[in-house]
């Protein structure tokens, strides 16, 4: 991808009228030219709706009104469906050994995001965990030799109920059920980095956060959907919190279908280390590489 590819707006595509279609309309735009790092809106096109603080909104040199992806694509809308999280104080709360950490938002409900991914022909959605809704899923995935293999979380029904009430009670983290086309394929724990156990084997920043993740259908694998899944979850944990500049992970290091995605989706290992009961990869992924480079 060069520093200067560029995609002109055509004049054939008609014109927006409101500022929630014109977003639409730009993202259509990078869907349709994926190499492009920017667009050049026509002067033919009214600019009401053109608003200078739109995300990657910039005048070029030429006097072109010019949109960048990377800056595009940190927008909130129309991906995100809460609003994003904000500071709650200025003074931080006592955390684990001395890891001491900013008011943390409470979780959102319901949908939280949603995207569809051309290359992989499916719109990926996250929503939050419902007990009662997803427990008998879940227990089906956790208890399947292939995720049992990692998560080591193969127990019964009444044990993962008491496991899911945990996470749900935690306030350093977030279960998601992940959807495609609305079906559900997996389940992902995003957690706040500092306060994590993960938080103890490198300097965490206060707004690192992490995710853990598996897919519990078979029919849901496969190197598009993968890519997909893991593209999207990111780009939530960006857009959920501004001041995340860094997401972090720490899979098992004979995770290689998990690794071998790493370097294309801006996940760089930064060393092995051992937790009590696993050894792992550290992987950061920091937000300017993640928006300069990935596709979405």
């Amino acid at each position: 991808m060069t520093p200067d590819a560029a995609t002109l707006i055509k004049p054939s595509h008609p014109s927006p009228k409101e500022q929630g279609s014109f977003i639409q309309w730009v993202e259509d735009r990078f869907v349709e030219n994926p190499e492009a790092t920017f667009i050049d809106v026509p002067p033919e096109m009214d600019g009401a709706y053109l608003d200078p603080r739109l995300p990657g909104y910039a005048v070029a040199k030429d006097g072109a009104q010019r949109i960048h992806r990377s800056g595009f694509l940190q927008a909130p809308e129309p991906w995100l469906k809460h609003p994003q999280a904000r500071y709650q104080r200025a003074a931080l709360v006592a955390g684990p050994d001395g890891r001491d950490h900013p008011l943390r938002p409470a979780n959102p409900h319901g949908v939280v995001y949603e995207k569809f991914f051309v290359d992989a022909g499916i719109a990926v959605s996250f929503r939050e965990v419902d007990i009662e809704r997803d427990l008998d899923t879940f227990h089906r995935w956790q208890n399947d030799p292939r995720v049992a293999y990692f998560w080591e979380e193969d127990r019964s029904q009444d044990e993962l109920r008491g496991f899911l009430e945990d996470k749900l009670s935690d306030p350093h983290n977030f279960s998601v059920i992940g959807e495609y086309d609305g079906v559900p394929v997996g389940y992902f724990e995003i957690y706040w980095a500092r306060e994590d156990r993960l938080g103890a084997y490198y300097d965490a920043g206060p707004w690192d956060r992490g995710w853990h993740g598996l897919i519990g259908e078979v029919s849901a694998l496969g190197r598009a959907k993968t890519s997909a899944w893991i593209r999207a979850l990111t780009h939530y944990i960006f857009l959920d919190c501004p001041m995340t500049d860094l997401v972090v992970g720490e899979p098992r290091v004979d995770n290689a279908k998990l690794l071998r995605y790493a370097d294309a989706l801006a996940y760089r290992k930064i060393k092995e280390f051992d937790f009590p009961h696993k050894r792992s990869a550290l992987m950061h992924c920091a937000r300017d590489d993640f928006f300069d480079r990935v596709p979405l």
